[in-house]
């Protein structure tokens, strides 16, 4: 995924953007805001921290990330007042290569990630948990693959490296977020603020609105022009938050038991 400032893509960037939507599922458009103004953002839109929802977020890669070479991406996560989620994702994918019977999976989805001047489409297969399933589990009460279904794992088999298991993966996290929403009358839809607190002090503010595949650049001019009302800087440089954690946890990573 491209990280550069710039706020537009090409033409052949519209191209393929296009292409790639019009098979997928939805659009989340992103925005990651400057650090420095994290503080100014979240008081410009409103956003109350009391409200926010904690969420906790655990990777499993190898310690030399050889997943995230591949473009697969094995996650875990508890949220707070809801049940714990596991997923499998696959980044980049071409909507229209997807097999029809994973298509038709109700756990998969296809979706395109825009943030300023890049994209990337990905398919995910996620799987609901119960409230205690990813604690027990990493405390060594079963074995790492049993928090994905038999769906999941054969999905991991087939696009994760030769060899690697996923009992054999690493954890890596976890890492803490505060996720919070608003819906400004003004713009009509909603916005999710999430705030990715790195152990060494660091911070991620994304701001990011779902929508449909076929009105992603009508939504994406009108935020960005609700987001310019609003005193938020548009030009930063963008982050991959996964990638951040992934490149930090795996400094320290510990073989799953």
């Amino acid at each position: 995924m491209a990280t550069t400032t710039s706020p537009r893509f090409t033409d052949e960037q519209q191209a393929e953007f296009l292409e790639l939507a019009k098979d997928s599922d939805s659009v989340e458009l992103k925005l990651t805001v400057p650090e420095l103004d994290h503080a100014s953002t979240v008081a410009a839109l409103g956003m109350d921290p009391l409200n926010a929802q904690i969420r906790q977020v655990f990777f499993f890669d190898t310690p030399e990330l050889t997943l995230d070479k591949a473009g697969v991406v094995v996650r875990a996560r508890r949220i707070q007042g809801k049940g714990d989620d596991s997923v499998v994702k696959l980044r980049p994918v071409v909507p229209s290569e997807v097999p029809a019977e994973l298509r038709e999976s109700q756990g998969f989805r296809v979706e395109v990630d825009a943030l300023p001047g890049g994209f990337v489409c990905s398919g995910s297969l996620k799987r609901p948990l119960r409230a205690t399933a990813v604690r027990s589990t990493l405390a060594g009460e079963r074995p790492l693959r049993k928090l994905f279904s038999k769906e999941q794992r054969a999905f991991y088999a087939a696009h994760a490296p030769e060899g690697i298991a996923l009992d054999d993966l690493a954890v890596l996290g976890p890492i803490f977020v505060l996720k919070g929403r608003i819906e400004p009358e003004e713009l009509g839809r909603r916005i999710v603020g999430e705030m990715w607190l790195y152990p060494d002090g660091s911070r991620v503010l994304e701001l990011s609105t779902r929508c449909a595949t076929n009105e992603a650049f009508q939504v994406a001019a009108e935020s960005r022009a609700f987001l310019a009302k609003a005193g938020v800087d548009l030009s930063g440089e963008q982050q991959t938050k996964t990638r951040k954690a992934l490149r930090y946890f795996a400094k320290h990573a510990q073989p799953a038991e």
